[in-house]
């Protein structure tokens, strides 16, 4: 079953329904049905995959009374390590055998920010093979999730926007409290780029106005998020835009390559390379920024993000280039290859676009 329309509207204080009556009704059974439950996400997980995967737990506990489990596929970075309940979350990549048992035992998965099992990575098999009912609450393109429930909305600012709607359709927002509305909010503002892109349907705002009434502090979570880097992160950032950034003026376009050796010098750890994709596109009339990044263990594995503004599409780039796919504004993908490959390929990409990008 698969239901992707959104009224982008509300009347007074009130959303329009994400769910047809009969959907929200099937949905509420299938919880009240399960006893083992677990929400999990997408490898290398950021503020929307972790603040889906917690704000909708907090539902299912706090509203139907359920022990869900969160499992996420690896390492998350050590600014989100101060989300509510994040000390819960089970690491698959640490506890495989215990979270296969559970798979497999499992009445009901919640696949959160993820449009396929490919995204889970090393999970995707015990994933696949579990004989849980799964339901996907998702807002990239295309989904591919075998679920007996789908919310797609590819045009929603994020999955934590989405699960917020879930919610407030069911009638349990008014029984949440910060362990709902702290995560949910952190990931929308991840996943807009703190609200500067992809957030500009007053369903947003009226989500926020609604997220603070449970009286959290969203100055402080922006700190948390965007003020809770390490010296060597700064370091890191200025070394970028100093040595390593090339820019092609003429397409509008830049991209970097982080080496290995350039990471160990800056005591890389998860997260640092957080959003410096983001700082090329301050250049005026820029479109296109490209950051290439080499897997600090495995061989010949190059992670990719990129990021565009206006109607430039870099998912095109990230499908057509780089193994990957995401939204019109922020994508990424990988590439098993060197790290001077992988350059030769962004430069490759950069030209191939180069009419929408002049």
């Amino acid at each position: 079953m698969v239901f992707r329309s959104l009224n982008r509207t509300f009347a007074g204080d009130m959303l329009e329904n994400i769910l047809k009556e009969e959907q929200c009704q099937q949905l509420t059974d299938l919880i009240r049905e399960s006893e083992t439950i677990v929400c999990t996400c997408h490898q290398n997980p950021d503020g929307d995959a972790l603040g889906a995967c917690l704000g909708w737990a907090e539902v299912l506990h706090t509203y139907f009374g359920k022990q869900p489990q969160v499992f996420v596929p690896d390492q998350y970075p050590d600014f989100l390590q101060w989300l509510p309940n994040s000390e819960k979350i089970i690491r698959y990549d640490k506890h495989k055998e215990g979270c296969d048992w559970t798979l497999q035992h499992a009445d009901l998965v919640f696949c959160l920010d993820f449009n396929t099992t490919s995204r889970v990575a090393d999970m995707q098999q015990a994933l696949d093979a579990s004989p849980a009912k799964k339901v996907l609450i998702d807002h990239h393109p295309n989904p591919d999730v075998p679920a007996v429930v789908t919310v797609s909305e590819p045009h929603a600012s994020s999955t934590c926007e989405l699960v917020f709607r879930v919610t407030w359709q069911l009638g349990a927002f008014e029984t949440m409290g910060k362990h709902f509305a702290i995560p949910v909010y952190c990931g929308m503002m991840t996943d807009t780029g703190a609200f500067t892109y992809n957030s500009n349907s007053c369903d947003v705002y009226f989500i926020i106005s609604q997220l603070l009434t449970k009286h959290i502090n969203k100055d402080k979570i922006y700190r948390n998020v965007y003020h809770n880097f390490s010296e060597n992160r700064l370091r890191l950032m200025g070394y970028v835009m100093n040595e390593k950034l090339v820019v092609n003026s003429e397409l509008h376009a830049s991209y970097f390559a982080l080496t290995r050796s350039d990471l160990k010098r800056f005591h890389f750890v998860k997260g640092d390379a957080e959003g410096l994709v983001n700082m090329p596109l301050q250049i005026k009339g820029h479109k296109l920024s490209i950051s290439l990044r080499e897997d600090t263990e495995k061989e010949n594995m190059v992670w990719v993000s990129l990021r565009s503004v206006d109607q430039f599409p870099c998912n095109e780039v990230a499908a057509r280039f780089f193994n990957g796919g995401g939204h019109l504004n922020a994508s990424g993908g990988r590439l098993e290859c060197s790290i001077d490959e992988a350059v030769r390929i962004a430069q490759q990409a950069i030209v191939a676009f180069e009419d929408k990008l002049k």
